[in-house]
């Protein structure tokens, strides 16, 4: 398995989201990870998407997440994320995505 590498280590004490492969949407500050690419997020949130209400944001708090449950991994534009109205945006949920190994 390859190593997490330098990508992760930039992204330490930085807010990312976090798409795993069944579809969920997780947001938090990357505390850790390991060579694995297991993630550990402190105050983190899910963000559930619905084209019916605006998103709802789930609190997790410290939450770890498996690395082989990863799908993409990316930095969040803390003042653009600040900006976004989430009780007005509406977008179908993320589908699970298949992996093949």
């Amino acid at each position: 398995m390859a190593s997490a590498g330098p990508g992760l280590e930039s992204l330490v004490d930085q807010i990312i989201s976090v798409i795993t492969n069944d579809g969920r949407n997780i947001v938090g500050t990357l505390r850790g990870f390991d060579q694995a690419t297991n993630i550990i997020l402190d105050e983190s949130h899910e963000r559930v998407y619905s084209t019916r209400e605006g998103v709802q944001q789930l609190v997790l708090g410290l939450y770890i997440i498996r690395g082989d449950n990863i799908s993409v991994v990316g930095e969040v534009d803390e003042e653009l994320d600040a900006r976004l109205d989430l009780s007005k945006l509406r977008a179908h949920p993320l589908k699970p995505l298949y992996v093949c190994t």
